[in-house]
């Protein structure tokens, strides 16, 4: 009999492709199942970004491991950015725990399960991953029908200071034009309506292989595909958006007009220090570009507070610049000290509940900040990707200007029949909150 494999995906939607991925490959010797209850076969795909994404991944290995005596689990394998970084000690601190696979080896997920079944194994390839996926791998995806994440190209050359993906990722490597466009028309054929462009540095796509920015040639020729009706874009560093991305996107009416643009500071010695390309007064140059190209664009950014020797003076820059700019959407993070970085290695470290605090106050900021946005859309009419009915007869959807889990939703208050998961509707807002919409249904 088929054994049966769960696959557990922890962190970003990133680290999902690749779960989809090994999933696809897992599938064509094992049944996939979503409940690791039953499964004989656990696959933990972790994170490692920051230290409560470590400390989840830890938990939930565990977690899995007790379906070791509560379940049906045999064979337990972790995977992804811990497995990559910490793949040795996991083995020896872990006995439950049958193999390790890094990210640079995710198209042999299947050998390692198979050769668990003999002994406790790690496959983790020496030197920096060099894994990148193709059209030709089989992927099962575990989004919604009417959505995927196409991943552009993988690790990342940037090296901020504070951050380990590129010593967990390898080199910034893009993906062919061709595969990336035959992965997204087999989407389409499938019902995808929406794709979310992504990697760690989207606007840096094709520079590698073309020697040039490739990203708005991409989405042109994305946006030729028919069946797709929404682009978005994710990871935007500011730097790399050039005059034609920007063109490119006012005139393409399947780009979103959403743009992701991790500023991560508001002060040019913080920015220089975290290795950060460019200034702030070049980000805000390039915010006033985008909303004069596209007057209804939403903007989301995130900021890190608590960044070593950060003063109350290069803090105030940053909410002086989130209380100038007016960002739609903006997540903070408490700066994480993470071994092996530069920045972790620096002895002016700011206090923990300092780093909390200035977070707690940008949160306040934004709040009112982003109530304030929402409130242009009153009375107006957008349209709507219908995701979810809810148990009172009420439909739930997004935006354009919202990003699938991270953003808010739209609450429509009629309970018609007709309507169906996927379906694009246009929709009357007739109320706001800092995070929501509510809207009814326009014939």
């Amino acid at each position: 009999m088929t054994k049966k494999v769960a696959v557990v995906t922890l962190g970003c939607p990133k680290n999902q492709v690749d779960s989809e991925v090994m999933s696809g490959f897992l599938s064509q010797d094992y049944i996939l199942t979503e409940n690791p209850e039953e499964a004989e076969i656990i696959v933990v795909n972790t994170c490692t970004f920051i230290q409560s994404a470590k400390e989840e991944s830890i938990e939930t290995i565990f977690e899995m491991a007790g379906f070791k005596e509560s379940g049906s689990c045999k064979t337990l394998i972790a995977t992804g950015c811990l497995a990559q970084r910490y793949g040795a000690e996991l083995i020896q601190d872990i006995p439950e725990l049958d193999g390790v696979l890094g990210t640079g080896s995710i198209d042999e997920i299947t050998k390692i399960v198979q050769a668990t079944n003999e002994t406790r194994m790690s496959l983790i390839k020496e030197g920096a991953p060099d894994f990148l996926h193709t059209d030709s791998m089989p992927r099962k995806r575990s989004t919604p029908d009417y959505l995927a994440y196409v991943k552009v190209a993988e690790g990342c050359d940037n090296y901020c200071t504070y951050c380990v993906i590129p010593y967990v990722r390898g080199h910034f490597r893009s993906r062919p034009e061709e595969s990336i466009i035959r992965e997204v028309q087999d989407m389409a054929a499938q019902g995808v309506k929406e794709i979310m462009v992504m990697a760690q540095d989207t606007t840096r796509y094709g520079f590698d292989l073309y020697g040039e920015l490739r990203l708005p040639q991409l989405i042109r020729q994305l946006a030729r595909i028919e069946g797709i009706e929404w682009i978005r874009l994710m990871y935007c560093y500011p730097e790399r958006f050039t005059d034609e991305l920007i063109e490119t996107m006012r005139q393409e009416p399947k780009v979103c007009k959403y743009i992701d643009l991790p500023l991560q500071h508001a002060d040019n010695k913080i920015l220089k220090d975290m290795n950060r390309r460019g200034t702030i007064e070049q980000a805000e140059t390039l915010i006033e570009k985008l909303r004069c190209a596209m007057p209804d664009i939403t903007l989301r950014t995130t900021m890190i507070t608590g960044f070593p020797g950060e003063s109350e003076q290069e803090f105030q820059s940053m909410v002086d610049l989130i209380r100038r700019v007016q960002f739609d959407r903006l997540g903070v993070f408490p700066y994480s000290q993470e071994e092996n970085t530069p920045a972790g290695q620096r002895e002016d470290q700011v206090l923990p509940e300092v780093r909390e605090q200035r977070r707690e106050l940008v949160m306040q900021i934004q709040q009112d900040i982003s109530y304030a946005r929402q409130q242009r859309w009153l009375d107006r009419v957008v349209t709507v990707l219908l995701e979810q009915k809810l148990p009172d007869g009420r439909w739930m959807g997004r935006t354009e200007g919202d990003a699938p889990e991270i953003d808010g939703q739209v609450y429509i208050t009629d309970t018609q029949t007709s309507l169906h998961v996927g379906d694009m509707i246009k929709v009357r807002i007739l109320e706001a909150d800092s995070y929501d919409l509510i809207g009814e249904v326009v014939s």
